[in-house]
């Protein structure tokens, strides 16, 4: 890969907090600005063409679609304020950690998540422009270890949401995008799917997904009531990117490198203020 490509790896932020991932290759945008002042080291996405004022129902995809539609670059990632790539090996003491997750049962929960209170170590493990570079020199794309879930992705989406939500995805691939019906009913009965809404890609790739995954969920926003969906099922939408994004990998056959995630949760109210 040419190593005068510009990378840009987008970090959604729900609001201004503390910056983490300070390179250059990193961009801090305040998904759901929607009008608000300005903060100083944060991009809104409510210029251009853009739905910041769907946050609350499309999560960061909100900022997704900003950075599609007014931040072109040759290599384009997707992160949380909270949840970044790495290339770093699980230490010894993290390994030694994770029998106590198998013993609490949440091994599976937590497979390829680095849960962690250490900032000072962690920071410096988040994954690099060079590395990022050296990777998709053989990869087309890089995208978090799978999520594995205990029943299949359908049956897992019964138990947290409205089935019916499924469904309709389902009826709108079969009548829009027939040739991916059978990689969606792949996806909905196996039992892994790529959580987060997080990757990096290749600019052709990601206008190629953009394109395909903003068509379906218009069509879903246009035929249910958002206002129907309340608190933690408001971000409704983010949530069916999640399953789609897993079944546009699957359909187009995407060389895809599987990378963990730091998972700085316990400092949620560090990061945020």
């Amino acid at each position: 890969m040419n190593k005068n490509k510009i990378l840009k790896i987008s970090i959604f932020h729900y609001k201004p907090g503390r910056i983490i991932a300070s390179g250059s290759e990193y961009v801090h945008i305040w998904a759901g600005k929607n009008g608000a002042e300005k903060c100083e080291g944060f991009i809104g996405d409510d210029t251009g063409d853009n739905i910041s004022n769907k946050n609350r129902y499309y999560s960061e995809l909100t900022g997704l679609y900003w950075v599609w539609k007014n931040a072109k670059s040759d290599i384009v990632g997707s992160c949380h304020y909270r949840r970044y790539f790495t290339t770093s090996k699980f230490p010894l003491s993290y390994k030694l950690k994770q029998l106590l997750y198998y013993t609490a049962g949440l091994l599976r929960k937590r497979r390829g998540l680095i849960y962690t209170f250490n900032l000072k170590y962690w920071q410096s493990k988040i994954i690099s422009e060079k590395e990022v570079v050296g990777i998709l020199d053989k990869y087309d794309a890089i995208l978090p270890v799978r999520k594995k879930f205990k029943y299949s992705v359908e049956d897992h989406y019964r138990r947290y949401h409205n089935i019916n939500d499924l469904i309709l995805l389902g009826t709108i691939i079969k009548e829009d995008f027939s040739d991916y019906a059978k990689s969606y009913k792949e996806v909905m009965t196996g039992n892994t799917m790529f959580a987060n809404n997080m990757f990096i890609l290749k600019w052709n790739m990601l206008d190629e997904l953009m394109e395909w995954l903003f068509s379906i969920l218009f069509k879903f926003e246009e035929k249910v009531e958002l206002k129907d969906y309340k608190d933690y099922q408001e971000r409704i939408l983010g949530f069916l990117s999640e399953r789609l994004i897993t079944v546009w990998i699957v359909h187009n056959n995407i060389n895809y490198k599987e990378l963990p995630l730091i998972y700085f949760k316990k400092l949620k109210s560090q990061l945020n203020g």
